[in-house]
């Protein structure tokens, strides 16, 4: 068993750093996309998009039908992956850098790690949630720094903290499933299961009049890769190397984004932005380095 896990741990962090390679530009794009387009049909739109990407990948490989349980444990990824982060970091980065957002959405791996073990039966040891806990504070430290004029939470945080909470649970809960159905089946059924809800949000918000190529080009990017691609192998990593522990890797996230912020929209990096990313990244090899 020790050999087995041996293979399978690596193999698991290698899927999940795709994944957040994938994910890491997610933030960038996503403010180009609200720049143009409402936030809400980027959210719904999106997903909708994706979802017919899914029901095709579905009947190419002819994929059996989700059992009844399945079904309901992949609605309740749908709330958290499909719904709930791409409609509220789209609300936020209205008024919000994507700078910002990274270093908010940093608390994310700690999300998870309380989801596992809560949906996913995991136990990690008392190390990996120390390293966890030092990097989720030194997000709130970041928030409570930068936020409004009087130190407190702005709605865009408050946003950002509700998306956090959000994935973390679909992130579990479709980490446990991709065990049974593989990490591209998990994610296109969930996308499937939404179709009912994204496409009508969709088409209710559409407003094309303020669209540039830039902006369809975020549109494109969240759709094809945030909302589809990216997923493929960030499930299959976290069903291979853990949820808690594979979930830590995105930590590293807020660095590869601050990067795309800073040289492709412009944006200002503050030294403590920078300092609190490095804070993050340092917390990554922490629990890497801690049992599960």
């Amino acid at each position: 068993m020790r050999v087995e896990s041996n293979v399978i741990a690596p193999a698991g962090i290698t899927l999940g750093a795709l994944g957040v390679l994938g994910f890491s530009f997610s933030l960038p794009a996503t403010r180009l996309a609200v720049a143009g387009l409402d936030p809400w049909f980027v959210a719904f739109g999106r997903a909708a998009a994706a979802g017919l990407l899914a029901v095709a990948y579905l009947v190419f490989v002819r994929a059996p039908l989700p059992s009844r349980d399945q079904v309901r444990r992949l609605m309740i990824v749908a709330l958290g992956i499909v719904i709930g982060f791409p409609l509220f970091t789209s609300l936020a980065l209205t008024t919000q850098t994507s700078a910002h957002g990274a270093v908010v959405i940093a608390g994310l791996p700690m999300s998870t790690a309380v989801w596992a073990v809560v949906r996913a039966g995991e136990r990690p040891r008392r190390g990996f949630w120390l390293a966890s806990g030092v990097g989720f504070v030194a997000v709130l430290a970041f928030i409570a720094t930068t936020g409004s004029v009087s130190g407190g939470f702005e709605m865009a945080d408050v946003f950002l903290l509700i998306a956090i909470v959000l994935c973390g649970l679909g992130y579990a809960e479709g980490g446990a499933l991709a065990r049974d159905l593989g990490g591209a089946r998990t994610v296109c059924w969930a996308l499937v299961v939404s179709l009912h809800m994204t496409v009508p949000v969709a088409l209710f918000t559409m407003d094309f009049s303020r669209a540039t190529g830039t902006t369809w080009f975020g549109f494109a990017y969240v759709t094809v890769i945030s909302m589809f691609l990216g997923f493929f192998a960030w499930y299959a990593g976290l069903a291979r190397g853990g949820v808690a522990k594979v979930g830590q890797v995105q930590l590293a996230q807020p660095v590869l984004t601050l990067t795309w912020s800073a040289f492709l929209l412009d944006e200002p990096v503050g030294w403590l932005t920078v300092a609190a990313a490095i804070v993050v990244l340092t917390c990554v090899v922490w629990t890497q380095r801690s049992r599960t």
